[in-house]
């Protein structure tokens, strides 16, 4: 069995036989392969650029790995701005001992999910640290995109408009917790970690009056509603009879405690999009697989300004707040 050594990131000969042997290896293009100090770009329009760490506990989890996630939460942050994702960088902290093979394992995963976005690795870094420095690896992502459509805001959602959502919500959340908890489920619940650009995409090339998007990350539904109400100062109302969640993640916050609308999800997104293109939109969204239950599940009004709105199925109601404290660290 081959280990992660102090000297794989010295920047000596070991450092140039890991990143040839793996790094080249698998994020081979030819902006990489010039290894120079800093990557050369050619974009034609504006671009979105962000940046994400990911530290998420355990590495591996059912549906994904922390290199999984490390691209399509970089790739799906550019996605939420209408943009393309073109080049990434990639930078690894290492705890020494780690192995190998389990990092190579974490490269192909970020390889795969590259592929289904055309995006690429462009340039990077690899940090080795002493064994109990860290919890086994920490990856950074930072990406360039280029926008496809400059009306995508969070400012631009107005009384009318629908709200829609991709898929069934907290399955990244429940899958790390259940990790955690030792929980043992006898089903098929894994991460919803997915690269979401194929459907912005399309949304995008379809020309509709979309407003906004926002993948449900860290603070779920819950955080994104409530920063869209802020952002926009209206009112936005949901129906909770129509909130997709599965009965393994209901399962799981009855157990425990927790409200499935501050789950984290990881291949989930939000859409703010004009009424008269609501049916539309749907029907591009289905034809995604990760998309392909997506549903309408609520309006914009002008209410309560800065508030959402939760509408139960027995005709009460009460405001959704923002989720309050750690829910759960080491999400993604």
């Amino acid at each position: 069995m081959k280990y992660i050594q102090l000297s794989h990131g010295g920047g000596g000969e070991e450092t140039n036989d890991l990143i040839s042997d793996l790094f080249y290896k698998y994020f081979n293009n030819e902006i990489l392969l010039k290894a120079e100090d800093a990557a050369v770009l050619e974009v034609e329009n504006k671009i979105a650029f962000t940046t994400d760490s990911f530290t998420v506990s355990p590495i591996f989890f059912k549906g994904g790995n922390i290199g999984k996630l490390a691209i399509a939460g970089t790739v799906n942050d550019l996605a939420m701005m209408g943009a393309k994702p073109l080049y990434l960088s990639s930078s690894f902290i290492i705890e020494e001992g780690f192995s190998f093979s389990e990092l190579e394992t974490i490269v192909i995963s970020m390889r795969d999910e590259l592929a289904k976005s055309g995006a690429k690795i462009v340039c990077g870094d690899t940090k080795v640290v002493p064994k109990g420095s860290l919890d086994q690896i920490f990856i950074n992502t930072t990406g360039i995109g280029e926008l496809k459509s400059t009306e995508i805001s969070a400012h631009n959602i107005k009384e009318g408009d629908s709200i829609l959502i991709s898929r069934d919500l907290g399955r990244h959340g429940a899958t790390i917790l259940a990790a955690r908890e030792g929980i043992e489920l006898v089903s098929d619940l894994g991460s919803d970690c997915e690269t979401l650009w194929p459907a912005v995409e399309a949304l995008v090339e379809a020309k509709l009056n979309v407003k906004a998007f926002r993948d449900a990350t860290r603070g779920g539904l819950a955080a994104v509603l409530n920063e869209w109400a802020q952002s926009s100062e209206v009112c936005i109302e949901i129906n909770e009879n129509l909130l997709p969640i599965c009965d393994e993640v209901k399962g799981i916050c009855e157990i425990l405690g927790f409200d499935a609308y501050d789950f984290a999800n990881e291949g989930t997104f939000i859409i703010a999009v004009a009424a008269e293109d609501e049916e539309k939109a749907l029907e591009v969204l289905k034809r995604f697989d990760f998309s392909s239950n997506a549903v309408c599940i609520g309006t914009v009004s002008s209410e309560r300004p800065k508030k959402v709105i939760l509408h139960s199925p027995w005709g009460s109601r009460r405001y959704l707040e923002l989720p309050k404290g750690e829910l759960l660290p080491r999400i993604c």
